[in-house]
C-alpha cells in the first residue's frame, strides 16, 4: 500500500472515531451540561448585531473637528482610517492615523457586540495616552448607535464619562460625535469625525 493511500485511510478512521466519540459524549451529557454547551455556542456565534457593523469596514479619509471648550473656535484636521473584521467577523478593528495640534496621532480601536449582555462595546487607545477608553452602547436604530464612554481624566486623575453617537449616513459616509463635560458640568460637543470611503 502506498504511503499516501495508507495516510488517507488512517485519517478516515481517525475522523470516524472522533465523530462517534462526540456523539457518545453528547448522549452521556446531563441536561445541565447540554444546556451549558448550547449557551456557550449561542454566546460565541456572530449574528445580525455583528453584521450591523459591516458599514464601518473599509478604508476611509477623515475630517476631525474638535472644540476644547464651549464656544471655542474649532480645530480641524484630516487623517485616514482603516477598519477590518477580525476573529471570524466577531470584532471590527480600526487603525487611525492623523495629527493633533501639529503632532502625529495614531489610534487603535475595537468594536463588538456581546451576545450575553446584548450590548455593543468599544475600546480605544492612542499615542497621546497610556490608558484605554471603554464604551458600552446600543443601536438606536439601523442607522445609529449610542455609547457611554469612560476614561481617566488627566487633570483630575478620576474617571470621566462622555457620550458618543455613531451615525451611518450612507454606504460611503458615517460620522462619530462626542460630548463631554464643560467646567460648569453641562455637556458640550467636543468632537466630530466624518468618514468618507476611499475610492
Amino acid at each position: 500500500m502506498k504511503f499516501t493511500t495508507w495516510l488517507a485511510a488512517a485519517l478516515l478512521v481517525l475522523c470516524s472515531g472522533l465523530a462517534m466519540a462526540q456523539d457518545a459524549s453528547k448522549q452521556s451529557m446531563s441536561p445541565e451540561e447540554k444546556a451549558a454547551m448550547e449557551a456557550m455556542q449561542k454566546a460565541m456565534t456572530p449574528g445580525d448585531a455583528h453584521k450591523a457593523l459591516q458599514p464601518f469596514v473599509g478604508k476611509w479619509d477623515t475630517k476631525v473637528t474638535m472644540w476644547m471648550a464651549p464656544g471655542a473656535p474649532p480645530m480641524v484636521s484630516t487623517g485616514t482610517s482603516e477598519s477590518k473584521w477580525i476573529m471570524g467577523n466577531r470584532y471590527v478593528e480600526e487603525r487611525f492615523s492623523g495629527n493633533f495640534m501639529g503632532q502625529p496621532f495614531s489610534g487603535l480601536g475595537y468594536t463588538g457586540y456581546d451576545n450575553i449582555s446584548k450590548k455593543y462595546w468599544g475600546t480605544w487607545m492612542d499615542n497621546m495616552s497610556t490608558g484605554v477608553m471603554s464604551s458600552v452602547g446600543t443601536a438606536s436604530d439601523a442607522k445609529s448607535m449610542s455609547f457611554t464612554a469612560t476614561m481617566n481624566d488627566p487633570m483630575t486623575g478620576q474617571p470621566s464619562t462622555s457620550d458618543q453617537k455613531v451615525t451611518i449616513i450612507d454606504k460611503d459616509h458615517h460620522m462619530m460625535e462626542m460630548w463631554g463635560a464643560a467646567p460648569d458640568g453641562t455637556k458640550f460637543k467636543m468632537m466630530e469625525i466624518h468618514y468618507t470611503r476611499k475610492k
